[in-house]
């Protein structure tokens, strides 16, 4: 499945039975010599009767994340079209928490994805003190960025030109900086307007994508936190384009943005 270029296998570990190690993972993910993706995701049961499923993400890398915006569209869109829900409306929960998502007209699919969290601990970011923008040094240069957990980690640097951004340069360096210790997602956002961005990200252990939910919302969010966004924000990823809204600190952000199926298989790991 795909959601703005973002890709992902989705495996039904509901009617079947399902274990992955790191290293099936890593071979699902290859393009080579595998089926080829940015994650895989797996649809496992409820662990109660809260939420409907439980959404497990794994990154190409073959380690394990705890929250992907495009692949919940893909997720939502994925249960409904194999009947294992009847409803437009699931509940899920990652190890992020619990996420709402609607499937909405056409292939879109809306995803309420939680309240952002600034506080340098639920990054974590290694600073002592909460701050709209940071500043660290990368080959020489400082780089300010806002940081934000959307249930996983993004460092959102504004740049005057996203297509000109060093995104694989500046991107792998920040990824995996002794200031964040489980890593981070490194988006890197022009503004057009106050209410449209353009977006690159590179995402931890995968590098980067042509689209990604969670840094979407993030580059939204540390915007409008900045003062220089409004909601609705409109994100122009490489993938296509997102919408996403966000009323403030304490509420919950929701995107919303196509889902599609592109094929389906089986493979023998």
């Amino acid at each position: 499945m795909q959601g703005l270029g973002n890709d992902f296998v989705v495996i039904d570990a509901v009617t079947q039975s399902v274990t992955l190690n790191a290293v099936q993972i890593r071979r699902l993910a290859d393009r080579h010599f595998g089926v080829g993706c940015d994650q895989v995701l797996l649809v496992e049961p409820p662990p109660d009767a809260t939420v409907d499923f439980r959404y497990r993400i794994f990154n190409a890398d073959g380690g394990e994340v705890a929250q992907c915006g495009n692949g919940a569209r893909c997720f939502a869109r994925f249960v409904r079209a194999k009947g294992l829900i009847d409803r437009d409306r699931i509940r899920v929960v990652t190890a992020a928490g619990r996420m709402d998502l609607e499937l909405v007209e056409a292939n879109q699919v809306r995803v309420e994805m939680g309240v952002p969290r600034f506080a340098p601990e639920a990054l974590p970011l290694a600073v002592h003190g909460e701050m709209s923008e940071y500043q660290v040094e990368i080959d020489g240069v400082d780089r300010r960025f806002g940081a934000v957990s959307m249930g996983n980690p993004h460092a959102v640097i504004t740049v005057p030109d996203v297509a000109a951004a060093p995104v694989n340069e500046v991107g792998s360096e920040l990824a995996s900086h002794r200031l964040f210790p489980e890593r981070v997602n490194v988006g890197f956002m022009q503004i057009v307007d106050s209410r449209h961005i353009r977006l690159r990200v590179f995402e931890r252990g995968v590098g980067e994508t042509l689209a990604c939910g969670s840094g979407a919302c993030a580059a939204a969010v540390v915007g409008i936190e900045q003062g220089r966004l409004r909601s609705p924000v409109t994100v122009a990823l490489p993938g296509g384009e997102l919408k996403i809204e966000w009323s403030g600190r304490g509420a919950p952000v929701v995107m919303t943005g196509p889902a599609e199926c592109v094929f389906e298989g089986e493979i023998d790991l």
